[in-house]
Protein backbone atom coordinates (compact mmCIF):
# COMPACT_ATOMS: atom_id res chain seq x y z
CA UNK A 1 0.00 0.00 0.00
CA UNK A 2 1.35 3.56 -0.63
CA UNK A 3 1.71 5.57 2.16
CA UNK A 4 -0.20 8.79 1.91
CA UNK A 5 1.13 12.03 2.63
CA UNK A 6 -0.71 13.10 6.75
CA UNK A 7 -1.75 16.27 4.76
CA UNK A 8 -1.39 18.60 1.68
CA UNK A 9 2.65 18.95 0.67
CA UNK A 10 3.16 22.33 -0.77
CA UNK A 11 7.10 22.92 -2.10
CA UNK A 12 8.71 26.39 0.14
CA UNK A 13 11.29 28.47 -1.64
CA UNK A 14 14.11 28.91 0.35
CA UNK A 15 15.32 32.87 0.38
CA UNK A 16 18.08 31.80 -1.91
CA UNK A 17 18.97 33.02 -5.94
CA UNK A 18 16.76 31.33 -8.75
CA UNK A 19 14.31 29.37 -7.49
CA UNK A 20 12.96 26.18 -5.56
CA UNK A 21 14.71 24.85 -2.75
CA UNK A 22 13.77 21.80 -1.42
CA UNK A 23 14.54 20.48 1.96
CA UNK A 24 16.38 17.19 1.78
CA UNK A 25 16.01 14.01 4.09
CA UNK A 26 17.00 10.02 3.99
CA UNK A 27 15.36 7.21 5.19
CA UNK A 28 16.08 3.71 4.43
CA UNK A 29 12.44 1.61 4.66
CA UNK A 30 11.29 0.48 1.05
CA UNK A 31 8.53 -0.24 2.30
CA UNK A 32 7.80 3.31 3.26
CA UNK A 33 6.74 4.91 0.31
CA UNK A 34 4.69 7.80 -0.47
CA UNK A 35 3.04 10.19 -3.08
CA UNK A 36 4.36 12.27 -4.50
CA UNK A 37 3.68 15.78 -3.58
CA UNK A 38 1.41 18.05 -5.90
CA UNK A 39 3.51 20.63 -9.02
CA UNK A 40 4.74 23.31 -6.94
CA UNK A 41 2.01 26.69 -7.41
CA UNK A 42 4.24 29.21 -10.40
CA UNK A 43 3.71 31.94 -6.99
CA UNK A 44 6.41 31.83 -4.95
CA UNK A 45 5.56 31.77 -1.07
CA UNK A 46 7.86 33.35 1.46
CA UNK A 47 10.44 32.28 3.07
CA UNK A 48 9.31 31.28 6.96
CA UNK A 49 11.95 31.32 9.50
CA UNK A 50 12.34 29.21 12.59
CA UNK A 51 10.55 31.98 14.56
CA UNK A 52 7.94 32.84 12.07
CA UNK A 53 4.92 30.94 13.70
CA UNK A 54 3.77 28.86 16.53
CA UNK A 55 6.02 25.59 16.52
CA UNK A 56 2.60 23.94 16.76
CA UNK A 57 1.33 25.51 13.68
CA UNK A 58 4.38 25.01 11.39
CA UNK A 59 5.96 22.38 9.39
CA UNK A 60 8.88 21.45 7.31
CA UNK A 61 9.03 19.62 3.85
CA UNK A 62 11.16 16.95 3.95
CA UNK A 63 12.81 14.22 0.81
CA UNK A 64 13.85 10.88 2.48
CA UNK A 65 15.58 7.78 1.06
CA UNK A 66 14.26 4.36 0.96
CA UNK A 67 17.61 2.79 1.15
CA UNK A 68 21.29 3.93 0.27
CA UNK A 69 21.48 4.95 -3.81
CA UNK A 70 17.97 5.14 -4.13
CA UNK A 71 15.65 7.79 -5.27
CA UNK A 72 14.16 10.30 -2.49
CA UNK A 73 10.21 10.37 -1.50
CA UNK A 74 8.45 13.26 0.09
CA UNK A 75 6.58 14.30 2.89
CA UNK A 76 5.92 16.73 5.41
CA UNK A 77 6.37 16.87 9.06
CA UNK A 78 5.64 18.68 11.92
CA UNK A 79 8.04 21.65 13.14
CA UNK A 80 7.07 20.67 16.54
CA UNK A 81 9.29 17.75 18.72
CA UNK A 82 6.38 14.71 19.85
CA UNK A 83 5.70 15.27 23.30
CA UNK A 84 6.93 12.56 24.78
CA UNK A 85 10.44 13.14 23.13
CA UNK A 86 10.37 16.72 24.17
CA UNK A 87 10.10 15.99 27.89
CA UNK A 88 13.48 17.07 29.73
CA UNK A 89 14.03 13.81 32.05
CA UNK A 90 16.27 16.75 34.09
CA UNK A 91 18.16 19.35 33.97
CA UNK A 92 22.19 19.24 33.64
CA UNK A 93 24.28 19.20 36.49
CA UNK A 94 26.92 22.80 37.23
CA UNK A 95 29.71 20.73 35.47
CA UNK A 96 27.69 19.45 32.60
CA UNK A 97 25.91 23.03 31.96
CA UNK A 98 29.38 25.06 32.06
CA UNK A 99 30.44 22.53 28.85
CA UNK A 100 27.20 23.11 27.31
CA UNK A 101 27.81 25.15 24.16
CA UNK A 102 31.90 24.97 23.93
CA UNK A 103 32.72 25.99 20.60
CA UNK A 104 36.63 24.49 19.04
CA UNK A 105 37.89 25.44 15.97
CA UNK A 106 38.37 21.87 14.19
CA UNK A 107 39.82 23.32 11.37
CA UNK A 108 40.64 26.81 10.30
CA UNK A 109 42.25 27.78 7.54
CA UNK A 110 41.35 31.97 7.96
CA UNK A 111 39.27 34.81 9.33
CA UNK A 112 35.70 33.50 9.64
CA UNK A 113 35.19 36.45 6.64
CA UNK A 114 37.57 34.66 4.32
CA UNK A 115 36.14 31.05 4.51
CA UNK A 116 32.96 28.87 4.81
CA UNK A 117 32.29 27.90 7.69
CA UNK A 118 30.87 24.73 8.28
CA UNK A 119 29.77 23.85 12.12
CA UNK A 120 29.06 20.50 13.28
CA UNK A 121 26.71 19.92 16.23
CA UNK A 122 26.16 16.75 18.37
CA UNK A 123 23.21 15.57 19.91
CA UNK A 124 23.11 12.09 22.25
CA UNK A 125 26.44 12.26 23.41
CA UNK A 126 26.75 12.59 27.33
CA UNK A 127 29.43 15.02 29.00
CA UNK A 128 31.89 11.93 28.96
CA UNK A 129 31.33 11.47 25.21
CA UNK A 130 32.28 14.95 23.66
CA UNK A 131 35.32 13.28 23.03
CA UNK A 132 33.78 10.59 20.87
CA UNK A 133 31.97 13.71 19.21
CA UNK A 134 35.07 14.86 18.36
CA UNK A 135 36.37 12.02 16.70
CA UNK A 136 32.98 11.62 14.78
CA UNK A 137 32.71 14.69 12.92
CA UNK A 138 36.22 14.69 11.99
CA UNK A 139 35.12 11.41 10.46
CA UNK A 140 32.34 12.92 8.82
CA UNK A 141 33.84 15.61 7.02
CA UNK A 142 36.45 13.33 5.81
CA UNK A 143 34.24 11.49 4.11
CA UNK A 144 31.92 15.22 2.90
CA UNK A 145 35.03 16.68 1.38
CA UNK A 146 36.10 13.54 -0.18
CA UNK A 147 33.32 13.99 -2.58
CA UNK A 148 34.08 16.81 -5.52
CA UNK A 149 34.19 19.67 -6.15
CA UNK A 150 35.25 19.78 -2.19
CA UNK A 151 37.96 17.52 -2.49
CA UNK A 152 39.40 20.54 -4.44
CA UNK A 153 38.42 23.05 -2.19
CA UNK A 154 39.28 22.19 1.48
CA UNK A 155 41.28 25.05 1.65
CA UNK A 156 37.44 27.59 1.66
CA UNK A 157 36.58 25.95 4.68
CA UNK A 158 36.36 26.37 8.12
CA UNK A 159 34.99 23.69 10.55
CA UNK A 160 33.90 24.36 14.10
CA UNK A 161 32.55 22.14 16.57
CA UNK A 162 29.48 23.31 19.46
CA UNK A 163 29.05 20.69 22.18
CA UNK A 164 25.70 20.07 22.97
CA UNK A 165 25.39 17.97 26.42
CA UNK A 166 22.98 15.47 26.59
CA UNK A 167 21.43 13.72 29.48
CA UNK A 168 21.50 10.36 27.81
CA UNK A 169 23.39 8.40 24.94
CA UNK A 170 22.32 7.77 21.90
CA UNK A 171 18.79 8.67 20.03
CA UNK A 172 15.25 8.49 20.32
CA UNK A 173 13.82 6.04 17.98
CA UNK A 174 17.08 3.96 17.51
CA UNK A 175 16.37 0.88 18.43
CA UNK A 176 12.82 0.71 18.38
CA UNK A 177 10.17 3.55 17.84
CA UNK A 178 9.59 3.45 21.29
CA UNK A 179 12.58 4.17 22.76
CA UNK A 180 12.85 7.80 24.13
CA UNK A 181 15.97 9.46 25.01
CA UNK A 182 16.72 12.54 26.53
CA UNK A 183 19.15 14.73 24.53
CA UNK A 184 19.98 18.41 23.68
CA UNK A 185 18.52 18.50 19.89
CA UNK A 186 15.67 16.34 20.63
CA UNK A 187 17.16 14.25 17.55
CA UNK A 188 14.85 11.30 16.78
CA UNK A 189 14.07 8.30 13.60
CA UNK A 190 10.43 7.65 12.96
CA UNK A 191 10.01 11.24 12.52
CA UNK A 192 6.01 11.50 10.91
CA UNK A 193 6.18 7.47 11.15
CA UNK A 194 9.25 6.96 8.82
CA UNK A 195 11.71 4.90 10.43
CA UNK A 196 15.13 6.37 8.74
CA UNK A 197 13.91 10.07 9.01
CA UNK A 198 16.33 11.82 11.44
CA UNK A 199 14.33 14.81 12.46
CA UNK A 200 15.41 17.45 15.19
CA UNK A 201 14.23 20.85 17.27
CA UNK A 202 15.52 23.46 14.80
CA UNK A 203 15.19 26.01 17.46
CA UNK A 204 17.44 24.20 19.42
CA UNK A 205 19.81 24.17 16.70
CA UNK A 206 19.74 27.42 15.85
CA UNK A 207 20.37 28.41 19.89
CA UNK A 208 23.59 26.25 19.46
CA UNK A 209 24.84 27.51 15.54
CA UNK A 210 24.60 31.09 17.26
CA UNK A 211 27.20 30.32 19.09
CA UNK A 212 29.68 29.69 16.55
CA UNK A 213 31.71 32.12 14.57
CA UNK A 214 29.33 33.01 11.19
CA UNK A 215 28.05 29.63 10.39
CA UNK A 216 27.05 28.91 7.30
CA UNK A 217 26.11 25.57 7.02
CA UNK A 218 25.15 23.20 10.06
CA UNK A 219 25.38 19.59 10.29
CA UNK A 220 23.72 18.07 13.47
CA UNK A 221 25.61 14.73 14.02
CA UNK A 222 23.13 12.30 16.13
CA UNK A 223 24.62 9.80 18.27
CA UNK A 224 24.05 6.71 16.39
CA UNK A 225 24.49 3.76 14.09
CA UNK A 226 21.52 3.55 12.52
CA UNK A 227 20.87 4.97 8.73
CA UNK A 228 19.09 8.13 8.44
CA UNK A 229 19.06 11.20 8.19
CA UNK A 230 17.36 14.75 7.31
CA UNK A 231 18.30 17.89 5.51
CA UNK A 232 16.06 21.48 6.24
CA UNK A 233 16.72 24.53 4.00
CA UNK A 234 15.36 27.26 6.14
CA UNK A 235 15.54 30.93 7.04
CA UNK A 236 17.77 31.49 9.61
CA UNK A 237 18.15 34.28 11.58
CA UNK A 238 22.02 33.83 12.21
CA UNK A 239 22.60 33.16 8.29
CA UNK A 240 23.22 29.68 7.55
CA UNK A 241 21.39 28.22 4.13
CA UNK A 242 20.74 25.09 5.86
CA UNK A 243 20.46 21.97 8.46
CA UNK A 244 21.60 18.52 7.73
CA UNK A 245 21.47 15.82 10.31
CA UNK A 246 22.83 12.44 10.04
CA UNK A 247 23.66 9.37 12.01
CA UNK A 248 27.22 9.38 13.36
CA UNK A 249 28.33 5.76 12.48
CA UNK A 250 26.51 4.72 9.84
CA UNK A 251 29.09 4.71 6.15
CA UNK A 252 26.58 6.20 3.92
CA UNK A 253 24.88 9.08 6.28
CA UNK A 254 27.51 11.51 4.42
CA UNK A 255 25.85 11.70 1.61
CA UNK A 256 22.97 13.07 2.26
CA UNK A 257 24.56 16.12 3.82
CA UNK A 258 26.53 16.20 0.63
CA UNK A 259 22.54 16.48 -1.31
CA UNK A 260 21.76 18.65 1.18
CA UNK A 261 24.45 21.12 -0.07
CA UNK A 262 23.56 20.83 -3.38
CA UNK A 263 20.52 22.92 -2.82
CA UNK A 264 21.73 25.66 -0.10
CA UNK A 265 25.03 25.79 -1.60
CA UNK A 266 25.13 25.24 -5.11
CA UNK A 267 21.00 26.30 -5.76
CA UNK A 268 20.75 22.99 -7.42
CA UNK A 269 16.98 21.79 -8.23
CA UNK A 270 16.66 17.98 -7.33
CA UNK A 271 16.68 15.87 -11.26
CA UNK A 272 14.67 13.37 -9.86
CA UNK A 273 10.91 12.65 -10.92
CA UNK A 274 7.45 11.66 -10.33
CA UNK A 275 5.34 9.31 -13.34
CA UNK A 276 2.15 10.62 -11.96
CA UNK A 277 3.04 14.55 -12.39
CA UNK A 278 2.99 14.60 -15.91
CA UNK A 279 4.50 17.18 -17.56
CA UNK A 280 5.78 20.68 -17.16
CA UNK A 281 4.39 23.81 -18.57
CA UNK A 282 5.45 26.47 -16.51
CA UNK A 283 8.12 29.09 -17.01
CA UNK A 284 11.69 28.41 -17.56
CA UNK A 285 13.44 26.76 -14.20
CA UNK A 286 15.78 29.26 -12.50
CA UNK A 287 17.90 26.54 -11.13
CA UNK A 288 20.95 26.54 -13.39
CA UNK A 289 20.98 22.22 -13.69
CA UNK A 290 16.86 22.46 -14.75
CA UNK A 291 15.79 23.48 -18.55
CA UNK A 292 12.55 23.12 -20.91
CA UNK A 293 15.23 23.89 -23.48
CA UNK A 294 16.94 21.04 -25.71
CA UNK A 295 20.43 20.15 -25.93
CA UNK A 296 20.43 22.22 -29.79
CA UNK A 297 18.61 25.30 -28.13
CA UNK A 298 20.77 25.47 -25.37
CA UNK A 299 23.51 25.51 -27.79
CA UNK A 300 21.86 28.18 -30.05
CA UNK A 301 20.65 30.14 -27.54
CA UNK A 302 23.87 29.98 -25.41
CA UNK A 303 21.81 29.42 -22.40
CA UNK A 304 22.05 27.00 -19.04
CA UNK A 305 24.53 24.71 -19.40
CA UNK A 306 26.00 24.75 -22.80
CA UNK A 307 29.50 25.06 -22.63
CA UNK A 308 29.58 21.37 -20.89
CA UNK A 309 27.36 19.99 -23.87
CA UNK A 310 29.13 16.59 -24.78
CA UNK A 311 31.83 16.82 -22.60
CA UNK A 312 32.03 13.36 -20.65
CA UNK A 313 30.88 13.87 -16.86
CA UNK A 314 32.45 12.44 -13.67
CA UNK A 315 29.22 10.71 -12.84
CA UNK A 316 28.61 9.17 -15.94
CA UNK A 317 28.09 9.36 -19.35
CA UNK A 318 28.15 12.67 -21.66
CA UNK A 319 26.64 15.98 -20.45
CA UNK A 320 23.08 16.83 -22.71
CA UNK A 321 19.37 17.35 -22.02
CA UNK A 322 18.08 14.18 -20.54
CA UNK A 323 14.58 14.02 -19.76
CA UNK A 324 12.87 14.12 -16.58
CA UNK A 325 13.94 16.41 -13.71
CA UNK A 326 12.21 18.98 -10.61
CA UNK A 327 9.70 16.23 -10.19
CA UNK A 328 8.29 15.87 -13.40
CA UNK A 329 8.95 13.27 -16.33
CA UNK A 330 8.29 15.15 -18.84
CA UNK A 331 8.68 19.14 -20.35
CA UNK A 332 12.17 19.06 -18.08
CA UNK A 333 15.24 18.24 -18.76
CA UNK A 334 18.90 17.26 -16.50
CA UNK A 335 22.20 17.92 -17.45
CA UNK A 336 23.33 13.95 -16.84
CA UNK A 337 21.58 10.51 -16.56
CA UNK A 338 22.03 9.90 -12.90
CA UNK A 339 24.01 12.71 -10.71
CA UNK A 340 23.83 12.82 -6.87
CA UNK A 341 20.92 15.18 -7.16
CA UNK A 342 18.91 12.12 -8.45
CA UNK A 343 20.71 9.51 -6.39
CA UNK A 344 22.88 9.38 -3.56
CA UNK A 345 26.23 7.54 -4.06
CA UNK A 346 26.44 9.30 -7.55
CA UNK A 347 28.99 12.33 -8.30
CA UNK A 348 27.76 16.16 -8.65
CA UNK A 349 27.77 16.70 -12.92
CA UNK A 350 30.19 18.85 -14.31
CA UNK A 351 27.04 21.99 -14.16
CA UNK A 352 26.68 20.63 -10.59
CA UNK A 353 30.09 21.07 -9.99
CA UNK A 354 30.28 24.44 -10.96
CA UNK A 355 27.17 25.64 -9.52
CA UNK A 356 28.75 23.83 -5.84
CA UNK A 357 32.09 26.04 -6.53
CA UNK A 358 30.10 29.33 -7.59
CA UNK A 359 28.25 28.73 -3.95
CA UNK A 360 31.87 27.83 -2.05
CA UNK A 361 32.80 31.31 -3.48
CA UNK A 362 29.39 33.08 -2.15
CA UNK A 363 31.01 32.80 1.33
CA UNK A 364 34.57 32.18 0.75
CA UNK A 365 37.55 34.03 -1.42
CA UNK A 366 40.39 32.55 -2.97
CA UNK A 367 42.74 33.72 -1.06
CA UNK A 368 42.97 34.01 2.45
CA UNK A 369 44.92 35.35 5.30
CA UNK A 370 45.17 35.24 9.03
CA UNK A 371 48.11 37.77 8.38
CA UNK A 372 46.57 41.34 9.24
CA UNK A 373 46.59 44.30 7.19
CA UNK A 374 46.01 47.01 9.42
CA UNK A 375 49.45 47.19 11.08
CA UNK A 376 52.49 47.50 8.88
CA UNK A 377 55.24 44.87 9.57
CA UNK A 378 58.68 44.13 10.25
CA UNK A 379 61.16 42.72 7.87
CA UNK A 380 61.42 39.85 9.63
CA UNK A 381 57.16 39.14 10.03
CA UNK A 382 55.68 35.92 8.32
CA UNK A 383 52.92 36.24 5.88
CA UNK A 384 50.93 33.13 5.59
CA UNK A 385 48.17 32.62 2.70
CA UNK A 386 45.89 29.57 1.79
CA UNK A 387 44.59 29.35 -1.29
CA UNK A 388 42.56 26.23 -2.99
CA UNK A 389 44.86 23.68 -4.86
CA UNK A 390 43.55 24.92 -8.02
CA UNK A 391 45.19 28.57 -7.32
CA UNK A 392 48.34 30.27 -8.50
CA UNK A 393 49.81 32.78 -6.66
CA UNK A 394 52.24 35.54 -7.16
CA UNK A 395 53.86 38.34 -4.95
CA UNK A 396 55.00 41.61 -5.53
CA UNK A 397 56.85 44.22 -3.85
CA UNK A 398 55.74 48.13 -5.19
CA UNK A 399 53.76 46.68 -7.54
CA UNK A 400 56.98 44.18 -9.41
CA UNK A 401 56.40 40.65 -9.35
CA UNK A 402 59.22 38.84 -7.42
CA UNK A 403 59.22 35.54 -9.67
CA UNK A 404 60.88 33.74 -7.04
CA UNK A 405 58.44 33.60 -5.06
CA UNK A 406 55.49 32.49 -6.93
CA UNK A 407 53.55 29.63 -5.45
CA UNK A 408 54.77 30.11 -1.99
CA UNK A 409 52.20 30.48 0.81
CA UNK A 410 54.26 31.66 3.32
CA UNK A 411 56.98 34.96 2.73
CA UNK A 412 59.02 37.35 4.78
CA UNK A 413 59.47 40.77 3.53
CA UNK A 414 62.89 39.95 3.93
CA UNK A 415 62.63 36.71 1.61
CA UNK A 416 60.83 39.04 -0.78
CA UNK A 417 63.84 41.41 -0.91
CA UNK A 418 63.16 44.60 1.33
CA UNK A 419 66.49 45.62 2.59
CA UNK A 420 66.69 48.08 5.76
CA UNK A 421 67.00 51.16 3.20
CA UNK A 422 64.56 53.46 5.35
CA UNK A 423 61.84 53.53 3.33
CA UNK A 424 58.18 52.02 3.47
CA UNK A 425 57.33 49.28 0.99
CA UNK A 426 53.90 47.12 0.32
CA UNK A 427 53.40 43.60 -0.21
CA UNK A 428 51.01 42.46 -2.23
CA UNK A 429 49.68 38.72 -2.82
CA UNK A 430 47.84 37.94 -5.81
CA UNK A 431 45.34 34.90 -6.39
CA UNK A 432 43.83 33.11 -9.05
CA UNK A 433 42.18 30.26 -9.28
CA UNK A 434 42.76 28.18 -12.95
CA UNK A 435 40.34 25.43 -12.18
CA UNK A 436 38.98 23.76 -15.25
CA UNK A 437 35.68 22.90 -13.11
CA UNK A 438 34.32 26.68 -14.22
CA UNK A 439 33.39 27.95 -17.77
CA UNK A 440 31.38 30.27 -17.08
CA UNK A 441 32.68 34.09 -17.44
CA UNK A 442 30.83 35.59 -14.85
CA UNK A 443 31.98 33.41 -12.31
CA UNK A 444 35.56 33.64 -13.77
CA UNK A 445 35.96 36.73 -12.54
CA UNK A 446 35.40 36.28 -8.88
CA UNK A 447 38.16 33.85 -9.44
CA UNK A 448 40.65 36.29 -8.41
CA UNK A 449 41.67 38.30 -5.27
CA UNK A 450 44.32 39.90 -4.03
CA UNK A 451 45.64 41.50 -0.44
CA UNK A 452 47.94 43.89 0.29
CA UNK A 453 50.36 44.84 3.56
CA UNK A 454 52.75 47.60 4.22
CA UNK A 455 55.97 47.06 5.75
CA UNK A 456 57.53 49.68 7.94
CA UNK A 457 60.76 51.75 6.91
CA UNK A 458 63.53 50.41 9.03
Amino acid sequence: MRRRLPRRFSIRTAAVAGGFVLTAALAATASATTDPPPPPSSAAAAPVSAAAAPAAERTHEVEYFTRPGSHPRHTEVPAATPDRIARADRALSASEAAADGDVSAVIQTGPVGDKLDVVFIGDGYTSAQQGDFHADLRSKWDQMSAVEPYASYKELFNVWSVDAVSNQSGVSGDPGKDVVKDTALKSYFWCDDIERLLCVDTAKVESYAAKAPDADLVVVLSNSTKYGGAGYTLTSQVGYDGIATASSDHADSDQVAVHETGHSLGKLADEYYYDDYGTYTGAEPGESNATKLTAAQMTSQQKKWYRWIGQTSPDGGTVGAYEGGRYYPKGINRPTDNSIMRTLGREFSLPGREAMIAGFYQHAGVLGSNTGTGTALKRDATIKVTFPASASITWSVDGTEVTAARGKSSVTPASLGITADGQAHTITAKATDNTKAVKDPALQKKLTASRTWKVAAS
